[in-house]
C-alpha cells in the first residue's frame, strides 16, 4: 500500500489533538445552548448562484463535478454548478427560507461544522476547517439588543475557554452605515470596494491600502488619508466615540446637513448602543475600532472582530455582524445577526500553547485477559463496568500482563481490571498503573477515582 501523503490545507488531528478538539466543541455547544440558542446543521454543498455573489471569498470556492461529467463542466454556468460551502452564514440564509414555516423567529441557532475555502494555506490558516456560529435571524424586523447578546454570548463562550489557556478576548466593533455615510461624505461611491480595502489593513499596512484606494477605488489621496483616519478611531464608550468621529468629519468638511453624514450618524448611535449596553454587562469587552470592515458584502450594519490579549500575531479568532438583506422570499425578509469561530484556527493555536489531553483513550479501565478462552469473561467484565457508567475496554490480545500494562498504559488507562483466575480463592483485582496501588475489586461496588478516571484537557504553562 502506497505511504499516505498529507494535503496542505486539510488538517488531520491526531488522537489526543482530537481530544482537544471536542473538549472545546462541549464547551462552546454548552454555553450556547446555555444561552438558549438551538442546534442545526447544514448540507456541505450549495448551487453556485448562491456562493457566487457573496464577496471576495467567491474566489476561494471549491467547486464539485462527478468523475463521468469532467471536462464537461464549461457547459454548464457556474451558477446552476454545486460547491462547498465556505462559510455558515450563507447556508442558514437558505435554510430559514427553505423551513421558514417550520421555525420560530427570532430564531436563534448555534452550528459547529466544516467549511471549505481555496485559499493559501499557512499557520493557522486551512482549506478545510471547522467553524462555530452563532445566529439570530429575525422575520421582517430583528431588534437592535440582539447585536449586544450576540457578541456578549460568543465572548462567555471564549470565556470559558480560558481554563485552557486561551488569552482574554475582545470584540472590537464598527458599523457599515457609519463607514459608508463617511465614505459617500467624502465623494466615493465604491464604497464595497473602500470597505474591502480597508479590511486589509492589519496585513498589507496603511500605505499599500491607501495606494489601492487610489488606485483601485477612485479615490485621491485627500480622500485617502481620511479613510486611513477613520480607520484609526476607537472609543471604549459612547460618549467618546461621538465627540472623536465629530472631530474628525469637522477636519474632513463633511456637510452635516448632508443624507451622507444623517447615514453616518445612524451607524454611530447603533454602535454607541453596543458599546455602552455591553460595558453594563461585561465592562470593557466590546470596544469600538473603526478599522473593522469585513470583507463579506452581505453585512449591512455592524461588524465584529475578536482579538486575544498578547496574541496580535494570531489576528482575529471570531468575526461577523449585521445582515438585513442576506435571505429573503418574495416581499419576506430575514434579518439576522452573527458572530463565527475559526475553530480550527483557534485549535491550531492552543496545541501550539502547550494545551493537551490527560489521556487518548476515553476508557478509565482496561479489562486484563488471561487465555484467549477467557476473553469472555473478561468482556462480560467490561459490560457491566460500563453498565454503571464506567468507561472500559478490554485488552487486544491475551499477551503477558506486562505487555498488556503497557498497552493500556501507551493510552493513558489509569487502571487495569484483573479478573479472577478459576481456582484462586482471592477475588478480582484492580491495579492503578499510575500510583502502582492494587486492591480487590467488586464488580458491583467498585469506583474509579474521578481524579484519575476523568478524562481532561490540561493547559501546560
Amino acid at each position: 500500500m502506497a505511504k499516505g501523503t498529507s494535503l496542505s490545507g486539510f488538517p488531520e488531528w491526531l488522537p489526543s489533538q482530537r481530544v482537544v478538539e471536542q473538549r472545546i466543541i462541549d464547551t462552546l455547544r454548552k454555553v450556547f445552548e446555555l444561552n438558549g440558542y438551538i442546534g442545526i446543521e447544514t448540507r456541505a454543498v450549495e448551487e453556485g448562484s448562491s456562493l457566487l455573489k457573496k464577496g471576495e471569498t467567491s474566489k476561494e470556492i471549491y467547486l464539485l463535478s462527478r468523475l463521468q461529467d469532467l471536462g464537461q463542466e464549461k457547459d454548464v454556468p457556474v451558477e446552476r454548478r454545486l460547491g462547498l460551502h465556505f462559510d455558515l452564514t450563507v447556508p442558514l440564509s437558505r435554510y430559514v427560507v427553505e423551513h421558514s414555516n417550520d421555525l420560530t423567529f427570532p430564531f436563534k441557532r448555534w452550528q459547529i461544522q466544516k467549511v471549505w475555502r481555496g485559499e493559501r494555506p499557512q499557520e493557522g490558516r486551512f482549506r478545510e476547517f471547522v467553524q462555530a456560529d452563532i445566529d439570530v435571524i429575525g422575520n421582517g424586523e430583528l431588534p437592535d439588543h440582539y447585536e449586544v447578546e450576540v457578541p456578549l454570548v460568543m465572548l462567555s463562550a471564549l470565556e470559558q475557554l480560558r481554563a485552557f489557556g486561551l488569552p482574554k478576548p475582545t470584540v472590537h466593533a464598527n458599523n457599515r452605515k457609519l463607514s459608508e455615510g463617511f465614505y459617500r461624505g467624502l465623494g466615493l461611491e465604491d464604497v464595497e470596494g473602500v470597505l474591502r480595502e480597508i479590511d486589509k489593513l492589519d496585513k498589507i499596512g496603511p500605505d499599500e491600502v491607501a495606494n489601492l484606494l487610489v488606485g483601485e477605488c477612485g479615490a485621491n489621496q485627500d480622500q485617502a488619508r481620511a479613510c486611513l483616519d477613520l480607520a484609526e478611531l476607537t472609543a471604549d464608550d459612547g460618549k467618546q466615540l461621538r465627540r472623536r468621529f465629530d472631530a474628525l468629519v469637522d477636519k474632513v468638511g463633511i456637510d452635516k446637513q448632508s443624507p451622507s453624514y444623517a447615514l453616518a450618524i445612524e451607524g454611530l448611535e447603533t454602535l454607541a448602543m453596543i458599546i455602552d449596553e455591553a460595558a453594563r454587562i461585561r465592562p470593557g469587552s466590546v470596544i469600538a475600532d473603526l478599522k473593522i470592515a469585513r470583507g463579506l458584502d452581505y453585512y449591512t450594519g455592524s461588524v465584529y472582530e475578536t482579538f486575544l490579549e498578547g496574541a496580535q500575531s494570531l489576528g482575529s479568532i471570531c468575526s461577523g455582524g449585521r445582515y438585513d438583506n442576506l435571505a429573503s422570499q418574495g416581499n419576506r425578509t430575514y434579518p439576522g445577526v452573527g458572530l463565527s469561530i475559526g475553530l480550527s484556527r483557534l485549535l491550531s493555536y492552543l496545541l501550539a500553547q502547550g494545551v493537551q489531553a490527560s489521556r487518548v483513550s476515553p476508557a478509565a479501565v482496561m479489562v486484563a485477559v488471561w487465555d484467549e478462552e477467557d476473553r469472555t469473561a473478561s468482556n462480560h467484565i467490561a459490560q457491566d463496568l460500563r453498565a454503571r457508567g464506567i468507561a472500559a475496554d478490554v485488552a487486544p490480545t491475551a499477551a503477558k500482563i506486562g505487555k498488556q500494562i503497557r498497552y493500556a498504559d501507551h493510552l493513558g488507562i489509569p487502571y487495569v481490571w484483573f479478573p479472577a483466575k478459576e481456582g484462586q480463592q482471592e477475588g478480582d483485582q484492580v491495579k492503578n498503573i499510575i500510583t502502582g496501588e492494587q486492591i480487590p475489586a467488586d464488580l458491583v461496588s467498585w469506583t474509579p477515582d474521578s481524579l484519575y478516571a476523568r478524562q481532561s484537557v490540561e493547559y501546560q504553562a
